[in-house]
């Protein structure tokens, strides 16, 4: 194969802009006609199409994905001191936020084939001052949320969903409905950060919730806690999604299924390819969650990762380590952490063993069979 025919990305977003340019130049260019710069029409009509798409009462558009945690938080009401669950194998914001409002995280371990915290984790860390949990759907799929949506029920806690990888997944229930992800719990939070599912051409966030008191307290909150101006209720901050990056968002999410599917295929072809590989440990499926494979992460079960990297590497084969250094290991949560000193096994065992490959909707069948026999050929 020709490799120099072949430009691989990490996330190709030029190639996926190039398919719906038309569409997005039009919007972007009814924004800057229209002047309304921020909370415009563009914004509200984003707004009502995800409502739609996720079947839920309430998205409240938002700056970024670290802000809409944070605003779930505050609108839980939440005093410093009360601690919140949270995977310690996920992205820093998810316990950023925890640490910044003076909650504590309880770092907690994972499953070791799906990458996300159960119910049964959840449960071992509870103690009387916990008020609530963030579930993270990572690298696109659901955690296992029925039975912790019983667990917080049962001790009358928040669940927040940190869905910024997995947006556009189902969940089903035991009963055989489905709902998608980060409409599940109390209060869903999404990154439109331009990598994501449904990324934003820059910064972007937004919560979904069912309940109206929840929503009304998350929209208080992210316009300086006013809901008439001059006039604050609460102390809020100050996060709204800009219109331009709505007009272009709401082009993208018509096409959100169909990246799925895209996804889907590209993974469906890696599955295939590594099925022989002793070495290596191919993303599981969550029986109750569909995959919309935000990252498609194997698991080196033997061999040498960063040799595996460099191999690549020397092939123009971009890949990338999610996570390298576990949330309970780093410097910022040393003192902020409710349970430091815990072991967390599973997690540092995938800090560890964990390599993700590229994965995105533009990967055509040459790319995929040039990085599947670059990742073999270094187990041969």
């Amino acid at each position: 194969m020709n490799k120099t025919a072949i430009n691989i990305q990490m996330v190709d977003l030029k190639g996926q802009y190039r398919h719906i340019r038309e569409e997005v130049d039009a919007a972007v260019l009814e924004v800057i006609r229209s002047a309304a710069f921020v909370n415009g029409p563009a914004v509200k009509q984003f707004q009502a199409h995800m409502e739609d798409y996720l079947k839920v009462k309430h998205v409240i558009p938002c700056a970024n994905g670290t802000d809409a945690l944070q605003i779930a938080l505050m609108a839980c009401g939440l005093e410093p001191g009360d601690e919140v669950v949270v995977p310690a194998f996920t992205y820093v914001s998810s316990a950023e936020v925890i640490a910044l409002l003076g909650l504590k995280p309880v770092m907690v371990d994972v499953d070791p084939d799906t990458f996300n915290v159960t119910a049964d984790i959840i449960a071992e860390a509870l103690t009387p001052r916990t008020r609530a949990v963030i579930p993270v759907n990572l690298f696109g799929q659901s955690c296992d949320l029925e039975p912790i949506l019983a667990l917080a029920r049962a001790r009358d806690l928040y669940v927040i969903e940190d869905n910024a990888q997995a947006i556009g997944a189902d969940y089903t229930f035991a009963d055989g409905h489905r709902q998608k992800t980060g409409t599940v719990g109390h209060i869903g939070c999404t990154s439109f950060y331009p990598s994501k599912n449904l990324g934003a051409y820059g910064d972007g966030g937004a919560l979904y919730t069912d309940d109206d008191e929840l929503a009304q307290a998350c929209r208080l909150i992210c316009n300086h806690g006013q809901n008439k101006r001059y006039y604050h209720a609460r102390v809020g901050v100050n996060s709204r999604l800009d219109s331009i990056q709505a007009a272009i968002l709401d082009i993208k999410l018509g096409h959100l299924d169909a990246y799925a599917a895209a996804r889907r295929r590209a993974a469906d072809y890696y599955d295939a390819a590594f099925s022989d590989v002793d070495e290596l440990q191919t993303p599981v499926r969550h029986p109750r969650s569909t995959h919309v494979f935000h990252q498609y992460t194997l698991i080196l079960k033997a061999g040498d990762r960063n040799a595996l990297q460099a191999h690549l590497s020397e092939r123009q084969i971009p890949s990338m380590i999610y996570y390298p250094v576990a949330l309970h290991h780093q410097e910022a949560f040393k003192e902020a952490m409710a349970n430091p000193g815990t072991p967390l096994p599973h997690t540092e065992y995938l800090c560890d063993r964990v390599i993700s490959l590229p994965m995105h909707t533009e990967l055509d069948e040459d790319a995929l069979a040039y990085i599947a026999e670059g990742v073999r050929a270094f187990f041969k």
